[in-house]
């Protein structure tokens, strides 16, 4: 297969919260932290553990490289650090092609697109989480790849990302992204639209916060400035909006996604969620049907350990970057690595730093950050300071290292809100 005969064409356009304390139930170790590690509702099939069943995850193919090894039977964190690779596909589905139109009957109908990309990594002690998105159109290599049916199909030297899926599946996908970052891929797993649809229903929705009205003719997405709840359709519809937010590019959208994912993160956990057995097993029927995992994700146990890794990582650690770029001089519409800023990124997630963003959010951003409200600290007779009173000074992480400005992102830590637009 050729460069020039790849699958359908792509259109080109690119406040501070507490950490959660330790928790001592099982089911809320899992539900943090595949809620923390994963988007769009992936992390529910963390459940699967609780359907007493011993049966393999269905859907499930081989990552190039990886082998699903025996995992010991003992409830424990996963040893080590790791990479996750998570693909949101823009698959139609019978029950759903209705609600998108020419993507799903028209001439821009065939194939299927990997839109949403990103590497989340999750390190060895001290734990901390960093999850880079990756834009639909950027510009890069995409190696030989073998799809599910044991196909191989030949490398090509400049492609964009999104094509990874429609060529090879979710191994070309994990293999494309671990060769541009050097970062070897343990885990992948893939959403589709209809998943993202009947999660955030099973869930009740995610709250999300818009700084200015969003209507996107495109996706038909139309919401007020202020907090709204979103799920089933419109939760896709936010998810896809790009003309709605920011600048009208891809990038913009980027940010809006990250907003989604920390609004998932505490939503899972909230009392609300967890507290609803219900709830979760609904959450884990829903994300066993949607779902395309590794085989390295079989066994139910690896996810516990996962989900174990990370349930105590604090807000401040976990943090949401886009993959940094410049615009490509063959194509204004398509963007290209910045190795160098890319290359600071990953030396710092390999030294375990604690990352520091200090890009300043613009109005062509996607999100606008939110500064948190001021406490009232108006000493009274019970809590003002004595004379021998000292001042504490907060701790100081030793191994920080501030991010160069051209990569955008924030913590878990920090509330966005979607910088909307009327188009």
């Amino acid at each position: 297969m050729t460069e020039n005969t790849r699958r359908r064409r792509t259109i080109a356009r690119h406040g501070q919260l507490h950490s959660p304390g330790p928790l001592s139930q099982l089911l809320k170790f899992i539900a943090i932290g595949l809620a923390v590690v994963l988007v769009s509702g992936i992390g529910v099939a963390a459940y699967v553990v609780y359907d007493l069943r011993s049966t393999q995850l269905a859907n499930s193919v081989e990552l190039e490289g990886q082998s699903a090894d025996a995992v010991p039977p003992d409830i424990s964190e996963y040893e080590g650090g790791f990479n996750f690779v998570l693909a949101g596909v823009d698959t139609c589905e019978e029950a759903y092609a209705g609600y998108f139109g020419d993507r799903c009957s028209g001439n821009d109908s065939e194939g299927n697109l990997n839109d949403v990309n990103l590497l989340v990594h999750v390190s060895d002690n001290p734990r901390r989480i960093t999850v880079v998105s990756f834009p639909r159109d950027l510009m890069i290599p995409i190696p030989e790849c073998t799809d599910d049916d044991g196909n191989v199909h030949s490398a090509m030297s400049k492609q964009p990302l999104n094509v990874a899926y429609s060529d090879g599946g979710l191994n070309c996908v994990a293999k494309t992204i671990s060769e541009l970052t050097d970062q070897e891929v343990q885990f992948a797993a893939s959403v589709t639209f209809g998943g993202v649809i009947e999660i955030t229903n099973a869930i009740g929705g995610v709250d999300v916060c818009l700084a200015n009205p969003i209507r996107d003719r495109y996706t038909g997405l139309d919401l007020t400035a202020g907090n709204h709840t979103v799920q089933g359709l419109e939760a896709l519809q936010f998810l896809r909006t790009r003309h709605g937010v920011g600048d009208g590019s891809d990038l913009g959208r980027i940010g809006n996604q990250q907003q989604y994912m920390s609004s998932l993160a505490r939503k899972l956990i909230s009392g609300e969620t967890l507290g609803n057995v219900g709830t979760m097993l609904k959450l884990a029927n829903v994300g066993l049907s949607n779902l395309e995992t590794s085989t390295t994700l079989n066994d139910p146990m690896t996810i516990v350990q996962i989900a174990l890794a990370v349930k105590e990582v604090p807000f401040e650690d976990i943090v949401f970057v886009q993959y940094p770029t410049g615009t490509d001089s063959q194509n204004a519409n398509k963007v290209v690595p910045n190795y160098t800023a890319a290359g600071e990124l990953f030396a710092a997630i390999e030294a375990n730093a604690q990352l520091q963003i200090t890009h300043q959010n613009t109005s062509n951003d996607g999100v606008i950050v939110q500064e948190p409200t001021p406490a009232d600290t108006t000493p009274t007779e019970e809590t003002a300071p004595t004379e021998e009173a000292a001042p504490t000074e907060p701790a100081t992480p030793e191994n920080v290292v501030a991010l160069p400005d051209s990569i955008k992102g924030n913590s878990a830590a920090q509330q966005t809100c979607s910088n909307g637009n009327v188009r």
